[in-house]
């Protein structure tokens, strides 16, 4: 249960922290973060959890994470469910909070409520095969990360450095093109809020992270160094 409530907590701020950025600062005028900011506030909700929870649940805040884990040989599979329940109530939660606090601005209009898009809602109009080869592609790499920083040949102590910005790297690359996910919580989380054509191209979101979290585990089982 003090793992559940750390993925509750941790997933919660991930939403808050980054969805937050973006509805909250990206666009404020003049003084607004835009991409860059949004992208290093998803990297700092990460990397502050990492040393908050890491030592508590692993610090997942992620189904994809969860699941690449699992095959990579890395988590129970009895735990991978309550995870991922744990995950999604708790970016749901910070969704929740989000929305109570962008609405008590006069004149608030819900809008795309920083969720994940394609096509003509991808930030940069990209089509849903590129959104589709992107969250693969991001989620692999990420997952790569963090099977690579969190073993325990690598150097103890960096690992929520290394993925903390990692995930900064990714949103860097891939917000134009999605609005970045990688992770299937904070993907569900928004879509519930902006409804519509939220939750009619979520699934996207929920599959090509799997995917790439899937195929990161079998790959680094192939190439991690206890493989002989």
């Amino acid at each position: 249960m003090k793992k559940l409530v750390a993925e509750f907590i941790g997933t919660l701020w991930l939403v808050l922290g980054g969805c937050g950025s973006a509805v909250l600062a990206a666009a404020y005028p003049e003084l607004g973060i835009g991409f860059t900011g949004v992208a290093i506030a998803f990297g700092l909700t990460v990397l502050t959890m990492a040393y908050a929870i890491g030592h508590i649940s692993g610090c997942h805040l992620n189904p994809a994470v969860s699941v690449g884990l699992w095959i990579g040989g890395r988590f129970d599979k009895k735990d991978l469910i309550p995870y991922i329940v744990a995950q999604v109530l708790g970016g749901i939660a910070g969704a929740g909070i989000l929305f109570i606090i962008a609405s008590g601005k006069p004149g608030f209009e819900l809008g795309g409520f920083a969720a994940n898009g394609y096509g003509e809602h991808s930030p940069g109009g990209y089509g849903m095969m590129a959104a589709l080869l992107t969250e693969i592609v991001m989620t692999f790499m990420f997952l790569i990360i963090i099977l690579g920083a969190t073993h325990k040949k690598a150097t103890a102590g960096f690992a929520g450095l290394a993925i903390g910005l990692g995930l900064t790297l990714i949103h860097l690359i891939s917000i134009p093109v999605t609005n970045t996910s990688v992770n299937p919580a904070r993907s569900i989380s928004q879509a519930l809020f902006a409804q519509g054509w939220a939750l009619e191209q979520l699934w996207l979101f929920i599959l090509a992270p799997v995917i790439g979290a899937a195929l990161a585990g079998f790959v680094y089982k192939i190439i991690s160094p206890d493989n002989e």
